[in-house]
């Protein structure tokens, strides 16, 4: 399972770049993140920028190296001020994202008072080790900062997105999910990678939507 984004190219002055940022201790939320990648790329000219971010420590000496040793580069605030919209995932810790993510989302009162992300469209992904492992309110704990940044929310459809016939593992109308197992052995499954694909492509839709307007 690799954590190497699928897609990862300079901005272009418009803002066709969907953020994909994510936080992954064992590279579950970063597989899925990747086919979120893939799916941004199905709505051309927008691409998506795969960034991460690094650990938090309670030891107040310990820091990051600037660049990680593999995978997406850590995220930057201009990577939001030049994105057109962000999907942010983590895996589940009780119910709630990881302590990296929010620790980043709550750097950003600069961005909330500016309106950096005001009006763009945003969406949200998770992994959990078992089936019942607070997949649902992991994902609606990580819309609640995206709302108060004045996000447009976009999820996926029982309808369009197949939800009811064929989900049997990860999927929610509230954001694509993958179920790692307790060992965290098991990979993306196919309709896993479908939805995480399907949920990258809604998100650059709207985005071109709401640019033409």
């Amino acid at each position: 399972m690799s954590d190497q984004p699928a897609t990862d190219r300079p901005a272009s002055g418009e803002h066709r770049d969907i953020l994909v940022l994510y936080y992954s201790r064992n590279g579950a939320t970063a597989a899925l993140a990747n086919e979120v990648a893939r799916g941004v790329a199905r709505a051309r000219p927008m691409q998506a920028r795969v960034r991460t971010v690094p650990e938090v420590s309670p030891d107040t000496e310990a820091s990051a190296a600037p660049v990680p040793d593999s995978g997406a580069p850590y995220v930057s605030h201009d990577d939001l001020e030049e994105c057109a919209g962000l999907i942010i995932g983590s895996p589940t810790r009780f119910g709630n994202m990881a302590a990296p993510l929010k620790y980043f989302i709550d750097t950003l009162s600069g961005q909330w008072l500016s309106g950096t992300l005001a009006d763009k469209p945003g969406a949200v992904f998770t992994s959990t080790g078992s089936l019942h492992g607070g997949q649902e309110t992991t994902l609606t704990s990580m819309m609640l900062p995206l709302i108060h940044h004045g996000m447009l929310l976009v999820g996926l459809t029982y309808t369009a997105d197949n939800l009811l016939a064929e989900t049997d593992s990860g999927g929610t109308p509230y954001g694509a999910s993958h179920v790692s197992g307790v060992l965290g052995d098991k990979g993306l499954t196919d309709i896993e990678k479908q939805l995480a694909r399907n949920l990258g492509e809604r998100v650059a839709r709207t985005a071109l939507k709401l640019g033409s307007h």
